[in-house]
């Protein structure tokens, strides 16, 4: 009898540790990074998987040092999102600061960016649903001539 409970102790001491040993996995694997796909940025970007929060950073020169870690927060769009699993996906455009931030789940994507020292993304759309694009202040429209 003693023997039953003393490994019945020890599994179950066993199985506490891997528990633990998973969390601790899971908790350590939690982010994503991928750097910006613009040739002359030295910006990487990382998610967290879980929130879908977005931050970044890049490095800094600094007159008299070896130079600064400069990191932005999450703006606009780029908090934390609806839980589910998330991930980065750079473009191949070389000019392109910004990166995609992905719903592994449902397909949903936004485009994410640095802009006025945080990141901001934009709504998440699914590929098949209609998008609606909002101009930035930089942008230039103009209405289609009227036939």
């Amino acid at each position: 009898m003693r023997t039953t409970s003393r490994t019945t102790l020890l599994a179950s001491g066993g199985l506490a540790a891997l528990v633990v040993l998973g969390a601790a996995t899971a908790q350590a694997a939690s982010f994503d990074f991928v750097p910006a796909p613009q040739a002359d940025l030295n910006r990487v970007y990382r998610v967290d998987r879980a929130t879908g929060e977005v931050t970044s950073c890049q490095y800094g020169l600094q007159e008299g040092t070896i130079g600064s870690t400069l990191c932005f927060g999450p703006g606009e769009g780029a908090g934390p999102q609806a839980p589910s699993e998330y991930g980065l996906v750079a473009s191949r455009h070389l000019r392109e600061a910004g990166v995609f931030r992905v719903n592994h789940r449902t397909g949903a994507m936004s485009i994410c960016y640095v802009l006025d020292e945080a990141v901001v993304c934009t709504p998440q759309a699914s590929a098949g649903a209609t998008a609606t694009a909002r101009p930035g202040p930089n942008v230039a429209t103009s209405q289609p001539p009227r036939p």
